[in-house]
């Protein structure tokens, strides 16, 4: 079961960061679908996801990728920092 956010007008706030880094304690992969209202621009969309990958893994010191589909992205904690 794959768990699903959405990022809206609001962008990127520390409320939705907070609920990604709780959800992450029980799933390892999570949707995040960007809605238009915050943006339809494919370089804006992976600084976002950059963004979330590196706070969280500032927050939980594990490491976070992102997979972008369309103006979807599916971040997964990975068990073990990556070297």
């Amino acid at each position: 079961m794959i768990i699903s956010f959405q990022i809206g007008k609001q962008g990127l706030t520390k409320n939705f960061l907070d609920n990604l880094e709780k959800t992450f304690k029980k799933h390892d992969l999570i949707k995040v679908s960007v809605l238009k209202t915050a943006t339809r621009d494919k370089k804006e969309l992976k600084k976002i996801a950059q963004e979330i990958c590196s706070e969280l893994k500032k927050r939980k010191n594990k490491d976070f990728t992102a997979k972008i589909v369309g103006f979807t992205m599916f971040i997964k904690k990975w068990r073990k920092l990556r070297k």
